[in-house]
């Protein structure tokens, strides 16, 4: 069946080649599954191969010492923002704190790591907000 139009969201830069697992401090109070993004109440994320996000906000440079931090960061936040990860005063905090801490992991200087959490704490609450979902476009 063909179809005059498609269906599609902007704004992404990377895209998860291989699904990734990772043990988070972030313990939701039941098993969260979405087509992408999976988070027990254990704290197991599995981030799905095909997933697509942004990378490192604002002026700062993807680079391979933040790049991982950057996919999990992004990934909470869409659960947040997608009404999954809920109350997100609960889980915010705790998603900057593992940005900083992964970034450490894989190289970033303390100071700068401190720095990005800093902003995260900062500017972060538009990015969890529900209302701020990428949007669906259509074309043509």
């Amino acid at each position: 069946m063909k179809t005059k139009s498609i269906k599609y969201r902007t704004g992404y830069k990377h895209q998860l080649a291989e699904t990734y697992s990772l043990k988070t401090p972030i313990k939701p109070t039941n098993n969260i599954e979405t087509e992408f993004v999976d988070l027990d109440k254990t704290g197991l994320i599995t981030i799905k191969t095909g997933y697509a996000w942004d990378g490192v906000s604002g002026p700062v440079v993807d680079t391979s010492k933040n790049i991982r931090a950057s996919l999990v960061h992004d990934s909470l936040y869409q659960l947040m923002r997608k009404r999954k990860l809920t109350p997100r005063k609960k889980y915010k905090d705790k998603a900057d704190r593992l940005f900083r801490t992964i970034a450490k992991q894989d190289g970033v200087a303390g100071v700068v790591a401190q720095a990005y959490y800093e902003v995260l704490k900062k500017l972060g609450n538009p990015s969890t907000d529900p209302k701020n979902a990428r949007k669906i476009l259509e074309a043509p």
